[in-house]
């Protein structure tokens, strides 16, 4: 049950370690430009089952970005999560409410636009505003940053993220069986399927939280965003665990407006 539990509070905790647009994982090396929002609210539902042992996590994220100047964003998280164990025991339960506040900056610090090739960084804040005892954050201030490559063409775009997470932990925790340091790989690319569809994959690795785990997770994901207008795009996805360490299977959906 322990590896379980690992995976319900990975997907609330660890499902998004940077700022990206949705349903992708990985971020784009792109930025708003200047004076510019733009406005994320996306929802997931994960499941897990084994014998008489069930859990589910739902997760709403609302993430509004602004341009201070055309290659720096400045970007607010919140989420809100809710869990259903069932089957565990002493464990079995449900909890919800508002997780860790994130706080992040993008910084885009190269960009070859006759190429079509951006390189970008970002770092980031996580505010305890979760409640550790109920699992719904860590309890203590943690930080991350990532670097981000993003290459645009006419058929559509790859991005490439490597990302850093330094995880500190309340008292609810026990430090002794949980890693501080979270590491995250991504890759995704986009194909534009027609005028207002594109077509998005996604596959990514990060260290498993928990320290007796003999595998990290492993996701990829498949997804379609449809162009509404210039400004409005929804979006819906699946998200498959590729190892026992991931969530089997995840189910997100979104709206990103900006303005």
């Amino acid at each position: 049950m322990v590896r379980k539990t690992c995976i319900l509070l990975g997907a609330l905790l660890l499902s998004q370690p940077v700022f990206a647009l949705h349903p992708l994982e990985t971020e784009e090396a792109g930025t708003r430009g200047a004076g510019r929002f733009q406005l994320e609210l996306y929802g997931e539902f994960v499941e897990e089952e084994e014998g008489d042992f069930r859990e589910t996590a739902v997760e709403a994220v609302a993430v509004l970005s602004y341009g201070v100047v055309d290659n720096v964003d400045l970007i607010v998280e919140l989420p809100w999560n809710r869990y259903e164990v069932e089957g565990g025991g002493a464990a079995s339960g449900d909890e919800d409410g508002p997780g860790d506040l994130l706080l992040g900056v993008k910084w885009r610090f190269l960009d070859y636009g006759e190429r079509g090739l951006s390189i970008a960084l970002m770092p980031g804040v996580s505010l305890p505003t979760g409640d550790d005892g109920k699992g719904l954050g860590n309890g203590e201030v943690s930080g991350e940053t990532a670097l981000l490559v993003s290459k645009k063409g006419v058929l559509g775009g790859l991005h490439l993220n490597v990302g850093y997470r330094r995880n500190e932990y309340g008292a609810e925790a026990d430090d002794r069986l949980l890693h501080n340091d979270i590491w995250h790989a991504s890759f995704a690319g986009e194909i534009n399927v027609t005028a207002d569809i594109t077509a998005v994959g996604n596959i990514g690795v990060e260290t498993n939280p928990e320290k007796r785990a003999e595998e990290d997770p492993v996701f990829l994901i498949g997804g379609l965003i449809y162009s509404a207008t210039e400004e409005l795009f929804l979006d819906a996805g699946i998200r498959w665990g590729l190892t026992d360490a991931e969530a089997d299977t995840a189910f997100l959906v979104g709206v990103t407006a900006r303005f």
